[in-house]
């Protein structure tokens, strides 16, 4: 088949937000490539909720089935004191604002290897590379590759995370986007010493958290510690040595599991630190450029809403551009319907965040109170927000 130029997309990233995109681009008729950094698709990692409008989307791709059977059933959330004595227990859709028996949680990497399985077959993807430099024109995008190849495409989208690199190229700096929300994360895995089974047990004093998440019945557990920093610590970013100083010396004096867990995170070959962070952006995409999922609007961990909304806005970017004959009138129709369901998902982050990582003495207080009335918890306002879009129909999404 002889594609139009203006039909051959190239998605930067194969995490979430790209291999949705790509799916519904082939569906649509579109010849996709998708680029990723890594050698693989990258399995593992914490597991992640899918939601409201997003259950839609997956349900239309025909996965509902595969990821209701890896659901991981996370029956309740444990908060602990500063030496280590039980608060209270909630469920978790009490803080995240899920339906129990119909929202999943499912480890990361199995729905990126769900995702990828859906399109692998139709769609080009190439591993080990990234985009090294674009060049936007009227005929199409220039690309020339990390490993020195060139080619052309009619439209190139950036789905490479919060710290996306095509981006950078096409919008400039992530300075004039990134939006810090004032605390740091470190994450690993370790061993499960508490014998915790589908729960979450999670330690506050004000300004740190240490929270150690079962996912089933495994000897490993998640384990993050969080804490509050007036700035990020840009210094440490690129520098593993730099990050585990960093934690070890913020927790050092502290009590339950939290010397065990620092002696983890010190040697663990699985650490992934970063700030806890949001993308705002006046606009998603410039010329034949667009971006998707953290890229253009990441809404950080504490909304639960990342992954949801990019399988949302991967959906509706694929039919806005299948449903235009113009690119610049898709962008425009992409943005119109979901930056409004974007901005109400990103504000889960700051309305429930004092709940999960109390930063004074006075929001812990607050936050231990609400556990004997779960109504006063940030869940009602998640399951709005969840479904706040209805999912359009576009020709052939069945």
């Amino acid at each position: 088949m002889n594609t139009a130029p203006e039909r051959t997309v190239l998605i930067s990233g194969a995490s979430i937000a790209g291999p949705a995109l790509a799916y519904w681009l082939h569906r649509y008729g579109f010849e996709v490539t998708v680029v990723e950094k890594a050698p693989a698709i990258r399995g593992g990692g914490y597991p992640i909720d899918i939601r409201g409008t997003a259950l839609e989307v997956v349900t239309r791709m025909g996965l509902l089935p595969r990821l209701r059977a890896a659901h991981v059933d996370s029956r309740k959330i444990t908060f602990i004191d500063a030496d280590g004595s039980r608060v209270g227990s909630v469920r978790p859709e009490d803080i995240t604002g899920g339906v129990e028996g119909r929202d999943l949680e499912v480890r990361r990497g199995d729905l990126a290897d769900a995702l990828y399985d859906a399109g692998r077959q139709h769609v080009e993807f190439l591993f080990d590379d990234s985009i090294a430099t674009l060049h936007d024109h009227d005929g199409g995008v220039d690309v020339t590759f990390r490993s020195g190849a060139r080619r052309t495409f009619g439209l190139v989208i950036g789905a490479d995370g919060l710290h996306s690199h095509t981006r950078s190229l096409a919008f400039g700096p992530e300075e004039r986007y990134h939006r810090y929300l004032g605390y740091c994360f470190a994450g690993f895995t370790m061993p499960n010493h508490l014998g915790l089974s589908h729960e979450a047990m999670m330690w506050n004093v004000p300004g740190r958290a240490a929270t150690l998440y079962a996912v089933g019945d495994g000897d490993q557990v998640h384990a993050f510690l969080n804490f509050v920093r007036p700035e990020p610590p840009f210094d440490a970013f690129r520098d593993p040595g730099a990050q585990r100083d960093l934690v070890a010396a913020v927790f050092s004096d502290d009590k339950w599991e939290i010397p065990r867990m620092v002696a983890t995170m010190l040697t663990a070959d699985d650490l992934f630190f970063d700030s806890v962070s949001q993308i705002h952006m006046p606009r998603w995409s410039t010329g034949r450029v667009a971006l998707a999922g953290d890229a253009a609007h990441a809404p950080s961990f504490l909304s639960g809403q990342g992954s949801s909304i990019a399988l949302v806005g991967a959906y509706v970017l694929a039919g806005e551009l299948a449903s235009h004959d113009s690119h610049t009138a898709a962008f425009a129709a992409y943005e119109d319907r979901t930056r409004e369901f974007v901005k109400l998902n990103q504000a889960l982050a700051t309305a429930g965040g004092a709940g999960v990582l109390p930063r004074t003495a006075e929001e812990l207080a607050q936050r231990n109170n609400a556990l004997d009335d779960p109504a006063r918890l940030p869940g009602d306002q998640g399951r709005s927000a969840n479904s706040a879009l209805t999912l359009p129909d576009y020709a052939g999404a069945r």
